[in-house]
């Protein structure tokens, strides 16, 4: 095909009645003409119309199948939800809730009662808040309760996280002064004594994400930074990343921590939806509520539905929670998924290394295996109905079994066979 061999956008989307196609055609030819002055020929121009109407019409957001052998995938959504938190979304976003009405009294509620008292339970914490995440959180710890004074923090907690966002940048934006304290590998708790002046309004403990110093290194333990607040009159903030409400060996329980404030995610070792969450004594959480910032950073029902339903699982059956579920699995459950998968692929089995990932416990490894077939899949599994994510490792493609269901094992197989 050469140039002059194009059709117009009007011919080309002549008889298809549809709204997009016009644009579509317009997109298709603009393409085509690129290609034919590389010297490619663009094929037949009409199936092209009709991929770009499909992809134009299809959700953008979609299910994905997780092969990676990485647990809480950030790219991948973190938490998949349990079943009880997915009715609860589609029963509160069906019709109209009590999102903001006591139902008691028949007056104005407050949206944070949905989830307040399980959280007051869970961590044994006096007052709880929510907001859309972590760094909202910390951003509004600050802003209520050091702005415009000093909050003093190890230069050892000062990471860089997802997306190139700077811990430090995040804190500053609060209006606070921050002071940093002790060395990148080596800070003590005299160290944040020594800093505390007229000015301090807190002290802060942010946990180090996905970031680990090993060897010569030194950081307090929260109980002496505890008692160093505790001796000045001063609130201690601990942001704890991601939270731990089950035990997870390695990673600190919100239960355990003695701060005055402690946040952490509802998307990563919680397994619930994205949310920034706030417990610890009633007097500061009650200053975070209170503060302007805190309707532009609070929740909205969908997610308070999802971490409810998360929560509720947290009193009688932690197990049905997917993220809980897959951290305890054992390696011989996550053998005979690949064993099985293996056989319906025609695949190898391999000893595999999972990843709980989110940033929590990166240096923690998981046992696992996984299905390794031919690399060449990569991309047709990528681009099929719903994707299949895997690791192209020394030329093979591993279709790791760490986090996908028994019921996703059969879906795995179908579209390997698929893309053959």
């Amino acid at each position: 095909m050469e140039l002059r061999d194009l059709p117009s956008v009007d011919e080309l989307a002549r008889g298809i009645d549809d709204p997009l196609a016009v644009d579509a055609a317009r997109t298709v030819i603009d393409r085509a003409r690129e290609e034919i002055r590389g010297g490619a020929d663009p094929g037949d121009l009409s199936e092209r119309l009709q991929a770009e109407l499909h992809a134009a019409r299809a959700p953008s957001l979609r299910r994905v199948l997780n092969a990676t052998g990485v647990v809480v995938h950030t790219n991948l959504g973190r938490a998949p939800l349990a079943e009880e938190a997915l009715a609860q979304v589609v029963a509160a976003a069906r019709g109209y809730s009590n999102l903001e009405l006591d139902l008691s009294s028949g007056t104005r509620g407050s949206r944070q009662d949905h989830v307040a008292a399980l959280l007051r339970r869970l961590t044994g914490a006096e007052a709880a808040l929510v907001v859309n995440n972590n760094a909202a959180a910390m951003l509004l710890a600050l802003a209520a309760l050091a702005e415009g004074r000093e909050v003093i923090v190890s230069r050892g907690e000062l990471i860089e996280i997802g997306d190139g966002f700077r811990i430090p940048d995040v804190l500053a934006r609060s209006g606070a002064r921050l002071v940093e304290v002790g060395t990148t590998n080596r800070t003590r708790a005299r160290d944040y004594e020594s800093a505390i002046g007229a000015e301090t309004a807190l002290l802060l403990r942010v946990h180090q994400s996905n970031f680990r110093v090993v060897g010569f290194a030194e950081q307090p333990r929260i109980e002496e930074l505890a008692a160093v607040a505790q001796r000045h009159g001063l609130p201690l903030v601990d942001d704890l990343g991601s939270g731990a409400l089950a035990e997870i060996p390695g990673e600190p329980a919100v239960r355990e921590s003695p701060a005055d404030l402690v946040s952490f995610s509802g998307d990563k070792l919680l397994g619930g939806p994205q949310a920034g969450i706030v417990v610890g004594r009633t007097e500061l959480v009650e200053k975070l509520r209170r503060h302007p910032l805190q309707r532009a950073l609070r929740a909205d029902k969908l997610t308070l539905a999802a971490l409810e339903g998360t929560l509720r699982l947290y009193l009688d059956a932690p197990e049905r929670i997917p993220v809980v579920r897959m951290l305890r699995q054992s390696a011989e459950a996550v053998h005979a998924r690949a064993e099985r998968l293996a056989a319906a692929t025609a695949g190898v089995v391999e000893e595999t290394i999972g990843r709980v990932g989110g940033g929590a416990l990166p240096l923690a490894e998981l046992p696992s295996f996984a299905c390794a077939v031919d690399e060449s899949l990569a991309a047709a599994l990528r681009a099929n109905d719903p994707p299949v994510l895997g690791i192209v490792r020394d030329g093979k493609l591993l279709l790791d079994c760490l986090a996908l269901a028994d019921d996703d094992v059969d879906e795995v197989a179908r579209a390997v066979a698929a893309c053959r």
